[in-house]
């Protein structure tokens, strides 16, 4: 039997206005440090996304968000975020912020398999 690794996930969220405290679940993050995996996985469902008043369009999101997929995989493609090590970017990604894109606190969880993990945790808080 494989032994369980520790990893640790937030959940990805819109907040069109910060001051409403309304915010809608566009993606998870997850980092496990014994597989190496650093992924988030996002969706913006613009049905969803257009109940809100917004101050920002669903492509200008869309293109946010992209960057954070890219700021996980790593290198000069993340830009200067995505040339640190891989525990930095996650917890540069999941700090506390308030801005549009935000994310909830971390929460920590086991595993066998962090790509089976995120789609699990994806499908249940975000799809």
């Amino acid at each position: 039997m494989q032994d369980k690794h520790l990893y640790e996930y937030a959940v990805i969220r819109v907040v069109p206005r910060v001051e409403r405290e309304e915010f809608l679940n566009v993606g998870i993050i997850l980092y496990c440090s014994k597989q190496g995996f650093l992924e988030a996985k996002i969706q913006v469902n613009e049905n969803r996304f257009k109940a809100f008043p917004c101050i920002i369009e669903t492509f200008e999101l869309k293109e946010y968000l992209s960057t954070w997929e890219r700021i996980c995989k790593g290198g000069k493609e993340g830009g200067t975020i995505g040339i640190l090590p891989i525990a930095s970017r996650f917890r540069w990604l999941t700090a506390t912020r308030s801005t549009i894109v935000q994310t909830s606190k971390v929460h920590p969880g086991f595993c066998d398999n962090a790509s089976e993990t995120l789609e699990c945790l994806f499908q249940e808080l975000v799809a």
